[in-house]
């Protein structure tokens, strides 16, 4: 490098901040090609979930949920980034090459905008979880979309250095599911697809890891499918997340990761 010209080092340092900040799926893709284990549970394919379609998914809160297949389900958190607790939780995703979608509270990723661009990095699909997860349902309603712009705007300048109320990913979660008719009316508007859950694993009971996983497969088990809700700043569930990825791989069970439309460029098992 010492020989290189001024020239030649801009160029690479250009090349180094388009990789660190290129998108989330493009990532996913470069990484499902190079899963280092070949037993991994991996991501069997990506979605494309396009709001005009499903403005509203989770049958939880919902009529309509994502067309899965039998064994299928998509890995959702929400309520991050925490540094340390979200860490493991993406440690367990990459050690089975299991790519997620992680819904944030824009104060949290104003405090971590590291922990945004590495989930960016890894990956993993960014949505939005207001700014400081209010009851949006009992704000009036212009107050309410005023805290879920002012979380978008958070984790876009977080994720890219620009503010914008207009996500660069059209997926949003309501707090405590609380929804209004307004308020969904003019998401949708928007253009942005409200995501519920099919089922969940309750971690924000005080339990230990080993019961919330029994809790959680049993409702998988249930179910069979489905869009499971996780809190990535849980420890209980950061710990749980390895025993959790290990069942699904020894149950058959596939993950799906969700992208906004154009955005798919995997189609297969990523191992």
């Amino acid at each position: 490098m010492r020989n290189m010209s001024s020239g030649a080092r801009s160029i690479l340092n250009a090349a180094a901040v388009l990789l660190a900040f290129m998108p989330a799926v493009l990532a996913a893709s470069a990484q499902a090609a190079d899963c280092p284990r070949k037993d991994a549970l991996g991501t069997a394919r990506v979605l494309e979930v396009d709001p005009a379609t499903y403005p509203r998914v989770g049958l939880k809160s919902f009529p309509q949920t994502l067309p899965l297949q039998d064994h299928e389900v998509v890995l959702t958190f929400d309520d991050g980034p925490t540094p340390f607790v979200t860490d493991k939780v993406l440690t367990a995703l990459a050690a089975e090459c299991v790519r997620a979608t992680f819904f944030m509270v824009g104060r949290n990723a104003a405090d971590h905008p590291d922990m945004v661009r590495k989930i960016a990095r890894l990956g993993h699909t960014i949505g939005y979880h207001t700014w400081d997860h209010p009851h949006l349902n009992r704000l009036p309603t212009d107050l309410a979309e005023a805290n879920i712009n002012r979380g978008i705007e958070a984790v876009g300048m977080a994720l890219r250095g620009t503010a914008s109320t207009t996500p660069a990913t059209p997926f949003f979660r309501f707090p405590y599911f609380e929804s209004t008719p307004e308020l969904l009316n003019r998401l949708e508007r928007r253009g942005i697809a409200v995501f519920g859950a099919d089922f969940w694993a309750s971690d924000w009971v005080r339990m230990t890891p080993e019961e919330e996983l029994k809790l959680l497969t049993s409702r998988l088990e249930a179910a069979r499918k489905g869009i499971i809700l996780l809190h990535d700043p849980q420890m209980r569930t950061a710990e749980m997340m390895p025993a959790f990825l290990r069942y699904l791989r020894e149950h058959n069970y596939r993950v799906v990761h969700i992208v906004p439309p154009g955005m798919k460029t995997v189609s297969d098992r990523s191992h």
